[in-house]
């Protein structure tokens, strides 16, 4: 007996080792960090998972007692409302109800008008969604699933389609048909919203809390960069291509804050604020990289000021943490930016002597020149710090009866909108040529599904790899699908029983959506998941409306990635070449207007420029792309110093020479496009013959404020010229790519 027990023992261990050698292979056991969101997630996920799983089961039930012929809509609204903060949540549960209405009444006007003609009702749905989809590109904020005004014409499109499809059929009874749609979605936002307040504390504090650690975190980015900048690093501030991205991102999160903190007093728009000067002080960091690179600039005050900043700096982030006073910081910092400015009329005082005192040392007289250009513009830099500070410590002590606003910036691309309308309106039109064409019986949910696609993918730049992963998700809702409807929930004949079969089921989808590589698989699962489940009080899903559900929705999920990828597909190359035009022409814009723009509107749009070059490829360290980077930081810098030039030249205190020199070099930028190779030359040439003249001038020059003016032009003018010049590739648009344009490395080397 010991023996077969033995036996059977040793059996099982060679099984197990089988089994692990068959699925892991061989070698030591594969970590399981991928699966730690399902089975040992954090606090704050499981906590949003359980939450979403009783509001949406919450909304289910109040459905079904209410006997609403179609409660699974009011459960998938919970999951599509639902969030990770409270703010976001009612951000989007404000835009969806929005959407819901915008769509409720298309809809109605649509099956009002054209019951009885098939293919000019596909055409209208088609183009109406396109419609708002070529809103939702011109909306403020970026073209990601947490803008959540996009959010609003999202769900306009979505509504405008399940109620539309629905109502082809019964035209008579449209109207039941939107109130009913309407109340499921009204419902489950209610239900999410109310059981999600319940499980806040101290939410005002958290929210004020939160406003001060990303602007800490940001900060800690930016005073990393500039620091290698100050000890050496030249390229520092333009290899650090996350912290634009991480600034834009956060001041598109300063609304859910103010949401959060209810009755504020402008905490949001004083954080916007610093944020938008973190900004400028980055560029003010180009700027100095730019004037670094001119041979002989660096003396030993210079050397001396930076070594203090650069430690000033590297301390700063951990002195902001917690509630420490600030004041002892702003008064170091203000000491250094009078020492950076002291500096600079030292050297610009000996350059005085230098210069009227035979006999003149001419390269003694560039140096100290060229040092206190310097000097000013570290100085300018430590400026822009100091307003983000300031602005940092308004929007966490608020002070009463303050009325500051800095609201959110708008940059729109009316070709990006356009491609996005056009390619929804193409792709669900054809879809309604399947069902008008095959005559289909399920022809009208394959339809509503590709419709339902398009409303939510197709104002992203990349909507065909959101679309994958939303047929992964889609996939792994079928599975789950199948197993409730065919063998679990046709057992259970309470509501009780049934909210315990989905529990678990959801939780899971609860706990996916809360890991960030797999939001958007996340987001389709539990979409779709009551769909297939499709609970009503007088029956369940059997067999044959299961696989008549499953199907048309699989189709789905693959002609949309189809089409994305068939028609108008993303081209990097065609994206990166449209953007490289549209900086030329409004670095040319900005030679030309008779009211420019402000400086915060021309970083504005090269940060926004910037984050989407960053997202647009998946290699992050090409060598094209890292050009790319390079040009478009190189396009925001030359922009706000031909803003300063203009200032300059219309002040007139330059003399005669200096100003037509100078004037010369704005009459070359007027014409700067790509489109014509020899403007480049001819525009570099123009600033490098006037930086030339003024360095000429300056050296005669004897009246002190004159040649303050003076300098501030011929340091404008260094940093056009050392920007045009390490960016040659960029603005030199002579070929049609830059892809082409840019030589390997290697072959550079070798050459």
């Amino acid at each position: 007996m010991r023996r077969a027990v033995l036996s059977a023992h040793q059996f099982y261990l060679a099984l197990a080792e089988m089994a692990r050698q068959t699925l892991l292979g061989e070698g030591p056991p594969r970590k399981l960090d991928h699966l730690r969101w399902l089975f040992a997630p954090d606090l704050l996920s499981f906590g949003y998972a359980l939450r979403t799983t009783i509001s949406s089961l919450i909304a289910l039930g109040i459905a079904l007692w209410w006997e609403l012929g179609s409660p699974q809509w009011a459960a998938l609204t919970v999951w599509m409302v639902a969030q990770g903060t409270r703010g976001k949540s009612i951000a989007k549960a404000r835009w969806h109800m929005f959407g819901m209405v915008v769509g409720t009444v298309c809809a109605i006007m649509l099956v009002a008008c054209m019951p009885q003609a098939p293919l000019l009702y596909v055409f209208s749905l088609a183009v109406g969604i396109g419609a708002f989809c070529f809103i939702g590109t011109l909306l403020p904020g970026p073209a990601a699933m947490t803008n959540y005004r996009i959010h609003g014409m999202r769900a306009s499109g979505f509504t405008y389609a399940i109620i539309a499809l629905d109502g082809v059929l019964a035209p008579d009874h449209i109207f039941e048909i939107a109130m009913a749609r309407a109340t499921y979605i009204t419902l489950g936002i209610v239900v999410e919203t109310t059981i999600s307040s319940l499980f806040q504390y101290r939410l005002e504090n958290r929210a004020r809390d939160r406003l001060a650690t990303n602007f800490v975190q940001a900060l800690g980015g930016a005073t990393r960069a500039l620091s290698k900048l100050l000890r050496g690093e030249r390229q520092a501030v333009a290899h650090s291509t996350d912290i634009f991205g991480t600034i834009l991102t956060l001041s598109d999160q300063v609304e859910f804050a103010e949401i959060e903190m209810g009755r504020h007093q402008h905490e949001g728009d004083h954080a916007r604020a610093a944020l938008a000067a973190m900004t400028v002080l980055m560029s003010r960091g180009l700027e100095l990289a730019a004037l670094l690179a001119v041979p002989n600039s660096q003396g030993g005050h210079y050397r001396q000021t930076a070594e203090q900043v650069s430690n000033f700096l590297q301390t700063l982030p951990q002195r902001l943490k917690g509630q420490l006073p600030i004041q002892p910081v702003l008064a170091e910092l203000s000491l250094q930016r009078a020492t950076c400015r002291e500096l600079a009329a030292t050297c610009l005082q000996e350059e005085m002597v230098a210069a009227t005192h035979p006999p003149v040392d001419l390269p003694l007289e560039r140096q100290l020149s060229r040092e206190g250009q310097i000097l000013h513009k570290l100085s300018e830099m430590l400026d822009e710090l100091s307003l983000a500070l300031q602005q940092f410590e308004m929007s966490r002590n608020p002070q009463p009866h303050d009325h500051f606003h800095y609201g959110m910036q708008t940059y729109r691309d009316w070709r990006m909108a356009f491609t996005n309308s056009l390619r929804a309106s193409v792709t669900i039109f054809c879809a309604g040529l399947i069902w008008v064409v095959t005559a289909w019986p399920d022809g009208l949910t394959f339809m509503m599904f590709v419709s339902i696609v398009c409303a939510l993918f197709s104002t992203l730049e990349q909507p065909a790899l959101a679309t994958q992963a939303f047929l992964h998700g889609t996939i792994c809702a079928i599975g789950m699908g199948a197993l409730l409807d065919l063998w679990v929930i046709a057992q259970p004949t309470t509501y009780e029983m049934l909210a315990l079969c989905l529990a678990v089921p959801m939780l899971i989808g609860g706990l996916a959506f809360a890991y960030l590589p797999l939001i958007l698989g996340a987001v389709a699962y539990n979409l779709f998941l009551p769909i297939l489940i499709g609970p009503v009080n007088q029956g369940r899903m059997d067999e044959v409306m299961y696989f008549n559900t499953a199907l048309p929705l699989l189709l789905a999920m693959v002609f949309a990635m189809w089409m994305y990828r068939v028609f108008l597909p993303f081209d990097p190359d065609g994206l990166r070449w449209d953007m490289r035009m549209d900086i030329l022409h409004w670095l040319r814009r900005l030679a030309t207007w008779r009211t420019p723009p402000l400086p915060s509107e021309v970083v504005g749009r090269g940060v926004d420029n910037f984050v989407r070059l960053s997202s647009m490829s998946s290699n992050k360290g090409s060598f094209v792309l890292e050009r790319y980077l390079s040009g478009v930081l190189a396009s925001m810098t030359i922009g706000l110093n031909v803003l300063r030039l203009r200032d300059i030249l219309a002040r007139g205190v330059l003399p005669a020479g200096a100003h037509r020199a100078t004037q010369d070099m704005m009459s070359r930028m007027q014409r700067f496009s790509g489109r014509y190779g020899g403007q480049y030359g001819r525009t570099a040439r123009a600033t490098h013959l006037a930086v030339r003249y003024l360095v000429d001038c300056e050296q005669t020059e004897t009246n002190l404020s004159v040649r303050l003016e003076m300098l501030r032009a011929l340091a404008c003018l260094r940093v056009i010229e050392t920007e045009l010049a390490q960016n040659q590739a960029f603005f030199d648009a002579s070929t049609p790519y830059l892809d082409k344009a840019f030589p390997k490395p290697e072959l550079t080397e070798k050459s």
